[in-house]
């Protein structure tokens, strides 16, 4: 992976570095710190001896030159974080940077995060500005835009053993889930909820569980950071909305892998989930990378109207509808003039297939393309 091209930019202290296997933390780490004292977890033999003795660690922080020390995976021995918490009292010591593909084990132990002496950041997938005049959108709505797979000699094969090596490596390994079989097939039927409101029940019926049992399932596969939930957006609410958030997995690819297909599936119906999902995936990584306030919610009323995205903050209000289609109809600008009527003080936009950018009844229509290249960490969204 070019590192270069990651949008993505270091604290100046100690930090958390959270993101989904294959986004390129462990890489971007030993090219940006090439002199950092590194531990890395995903190692047997490390893991069982800082399992075994965390102290050890204090040897390698009073080493000659060790001005940063990178933890990989700290998830895996989460004691570990005890002597760092002691270490980063002492004076004189190097920077921590511990980086983490899950959350599960660190909350299930009740390990504090530090108590603020470290910063948290995430890294996401790669983003079109990033990959410049080799993003491909038909790849990428088909494979996604995880380095790990978008730099992989075969894509599609990687892509189809990502989901299987998290369930062994994660799931399997921490004993996060006894019955494997029905862990599987939660994963299948809650790629059907891909860009659409979450409804447990649903998913529970579908995989033959009960409600309860998906509702932890769901937390596991947040936890282990596949999937994220959007809120709905109610500020100053002049019409009654829905209260159930939409889920999305946090890269269209694995969502594309998880989906089953058949005779009876359309395909236009995985591409558009998979289009929404991309661009939901940029937006979230331009509010992290960006270290904006910025909230990223979706609008939905009672009576039906939709927009997919909102991104609210002190200096930003902008609210974004996705198209899978090369035109606009007059029938899908409608959410957003319902939108516009509530919050005249929104930017509305409408992305679609097409290649025109379009000015209609006030609403910035524009090809997909030039939204996913123009979202750009530090400046506003298209």
């Amino acid at each position: 992976m070019a590192v270069e091209r990651k949008f993505f930019r270091p604290p100046a202290g100690h930090f958390f570095l959270f993101g989904p296997r294959g986004t390129g933390k462990s890489t971007w780490l030993r090219a940006a710190l090439p002199d950092a004292v590194q531990v890395d977890l995903l190692a047997p033999a490390q893991q069982r001896v800082y399992a075994a003795r965390p102290e050890r660690l204090r040897e390698l922080a009073a080493a000659p030159g060790a001005t940063d020390l990178v933890i990989d995976e700290v998830q895996r021995v989460p004691e570990l974080l005890t002597v760092v918490h002691q270490l980063m009292e002492e004076p004189g010591g190097p920077r921590f940077v511990l980086t983490g593909s899950s959350a599960r084990k660190l909350k299930r132990t009740g390990v504090d995060l530090l108590a603020g002496r470290a910063v948290v950041r995430s890294m996401h997938p790669f983003m079109a500005a990033e990959l410049g005049e080799r993003f491909d959108l038909p790849v990428a709505l088909e494979h996604g835009l995880l380095p790990l797979v978008w730099d992989a000699e075969n894509p599609a094969d990687t892509l189809s053993a990502y989901a299987g090596m998290y369930v062994q490596q994660e799931v399997q390994a921490e004993g996060l889930v006894r019955d494997l079989g029905a862990f599987h097939r939660f994963l299948e039927a809650l790629s059907f909820s891909h860009a659409a409101v979450l409804n447990a029940s649903e998913v529970a019926r579908e995989c033959a569980v009960r409600r309860k049992t998906v509702e932890g399932f769901i937390e596991i596969v947040e936890d282990l950071l596949l999937a994220f939930r959007l809120p709905v957006f109610a500020r100053r609410a002049r019409r009654q909305v829905i209260a159930h958030p939409k889920f999305y997995f946090a890269d269209a690819g694995v969502f594309r892998s998880l989906r089953p297909t058949g005779p009876l599936d359309r395909p236009e119906e995985a591409r558009g989930a998979a289009l929404e999902g991309l661009i939901a995936q940029h937006l979230r990584a331009w509010v992290d990378y960006s270290g904006s306030a910025a909230t990223l919610s979706f609008w939905r009323t009672r009576a039906g109207s939709e927009v997919d995205f909102v991104l609210y903050g002190p200096d930003l209000f902008w609210a974004l509808e996705v198209k899978h289609a090369a035109g606009v109809r007059p029938a899908d600008l409608r959410a957003l003039k319902s939108f516009a009527q509530d919050y005249p003080e929104a930017q509305v936009r409408l992305a679609h297939l097409g290649d025109e950018r379009l000015q209609i009844d006030g609403i910035l229509c524009l090809p997909v393309l030039q939204l996913l290249n123009g979202i750009v960490p530090g400046a506003p969204p298209p």
